[in-house]
């Protein structure tokens, strides 16, 4: 069953000499369930492929749907909803709130939808990420696995339809690394949510049911390594 489709996706910044195409004409589908890894060199487009299927940053031209809902043709406050009900985002910072300790990072997304936060879901988290005695703890007296960790039991905490990760092991070592991908692997089977993940690691990439290859701002490869 599809869940997501980019139409026809361009995206412009600038304008004149200094114009930048950061993606153009690009088109793809994906099914509910699929874990895709996008591959390719920096400047390429990923990110900003990653942010337009986010809701972050509306493409030039093209349509994103999700469920066959075109996410643009909202306004910014009904994007603002969507972000926070249908995308997990995890990135290679952790954007952590340094005030605030694990269960409140956490639980943030929630508490700013004016919606009551579910605590069976909270303490499942928990438990899968090995937080549950880190709960009380504040960033800067984490690892960054641990915060890593937080970041994607953020992202999970509403459950989301699709899950977008730029880069969630950059920062860490190889084994924190496996680590953080058995885990969104985990959240891509138990809960049976798409997930997109941008790496320049090929051993992760390898790990994906598919992989999009990007160059100069288009798809020059979309390759099946798993069914």
């Amino acid at each position: 069953m599809e869940l997501l489709r980019a139409e026809h996706i361009s995206k412009v910044y600038g304008a004149g000499a200094g114009q930048v195409k950061a993606l153009d004409d690009v088109s793809f589908q994906i099914s509910q369930g699929e874990f895709v890894a996008i591959i390719g060199s920096s400047g390429s487009g990923k990110s900003t492929l990653l942010h337009i299927m986010g809701g972050v940053d509306r493409p030039t031209s093209g349509h994103v749907f999700l469920r066959d809902a075109d996410i643009y043709q909202r306004d910014e406050e009904q994007l603002a909803v969507f972000r926070r009900r249908e995308v997990g985002l995890i990135y290679q910072f952790y954007n952590l709130i340094p005030v605030l300790d694990v269960e409140e990072n956490m639980t943030l997304p929630v508490l700013m939808d004016g919606r009551e936060v579910n605590k069976e879901r909270l303490e499942e988290l928990l438990d899968i990420l090995g937080l549950k005695k880190r709960r009380h703890h504040l960033p800067n007296q984490l690892s960054g696995g641990q915060q890593q960790r937080v970041s994607i039991g953020r992202a999970l905490m509403n459950a989301p339809a699709l899950v977008l990760a730029d880069e969630p092991t950059g920062n860490l070592d190889s084994r924190n690394s496996q680590e953080i991908m058995e885990l969104l692997k985990l959240s891509n089977q138990k809960y049976g949510q798409t997930l997109m993940v941008i790496t320049h690691d090929e051993s992760i990439a390898m790990q994906a049911d598919r992989i999009l290859a990007i160059e100069d701002g288009r798809i020059a490869r979309d390759e099946v390594i798993r069914r």
